[in-house]
């Protein structure tokens, strides 16, 4: 497959992409316009917005999503992370997936984004240090994976890690926006890659 491993690489993957709603619109939108005014997204260093990856992991007959419990969001979440430099941001969402579930058998359904969000991160302390509220540009890879595969529960980042199934996932997630507006968008989209 291949990979987009610097920035201009990253902004024509972008423009190419099909939105599916007015959301992805106009975050598409604003993540072209992000990147033609600043050019660190891919750090961190840049606190007011950066580029993240996440995983929308799924068993094969899409009943199925696997989820961490979130230190920081206290709450059922998808995995994901940080570009920190990388613009391969399949390549981080995957590296994500293995450090947050120990899975390592996977099918990856595209290397190109199955979703896109500007997503906002409320203030917390991470490693006993103050983080301001920001964005994160992100990027939402489809994976699929067997659901009998060995889960590997990392401590330092989640209190929890476990399929659960599609019709149940509006109970086991507390935050309500993500799961009104992303995580609902991705169950039916998924659906529709189905089909």
């Amino acid at each position: 497959m291949e990979c987009y491993h610097n920035p201009m690489e990253l902004k024509t993957m972008i423009e190419r992409y099909l939105p599916l709603n007015e959301q992805e619109e106009k975050d598409k939108h604003f993540i072209l316009k992000a990147m033609e005014i600043h050019d660190n997204l891919l750090e961190r260093k840049n606190r007011f917005m950066h580029f993240s990856a996440s995983c929308w992991i799924t068993n094969q007959t899409r009943t199925k999503v696997l989820m961490i419990y979130h230190n920081i969001y206290d709450s059922w979440s998808w995995c994901g992370g940080h570009a920190d430099g990388d613009a391969d941001l399949c390549a981080v969402a995957l590296k994500e997936m293995k450090e947050e579930t120990g899975i390592d058998q996977y099918h990856l359904l595209s290397n190109t984004p199955f979703s896109l969000e500007v997503l906002t991160v409320d203030g917390h302390v991470k490693n006993n240090e103050y983080v301001s509220s920001h964005l994160h540009l992100n990027l939402t890879y489809l994976i699929e994976a067997d659901e009998k595969t060995p889960l590997i529960l990392n401590k330092k980042e989640t209190k929890g890690i476990k399929w659960i199934p599609v019709c149940l996932l509006k109970q086991e997630v507390r935050e309500t926006w993500m799961m009104e507006n992303i995580y609902q968008k991705l169950i039916d989209k998924m659906k529709g890659a189905k089909e």
